[in-house]
């Protein structure tokens, strides 16, 4: 019998995990640029600025 590989499902798992976050940063973004108004002189945060 094969033994199991750990190690590609953890991967495998932060992956996909990664993806979502990914994609939620990309929504959030997104509804923040839209809702921008357009006499709005603010910078925005940098990237990765919580």
């Amino acid at each position: 019998m094969a033994k199991t590989n750990y190690s590609f499902e953890k991967r495998q798992r932060e992956l996909a995990k990664k993806k979502q976050q990914d994609a939620k940063q990309a929504k959030k973004k997104a509804s923040r640029d839209d809702n921008a108004k357009p006499g709005d002189t603010r910078p925005s945060p940098p990237e990765g600025y919580v």
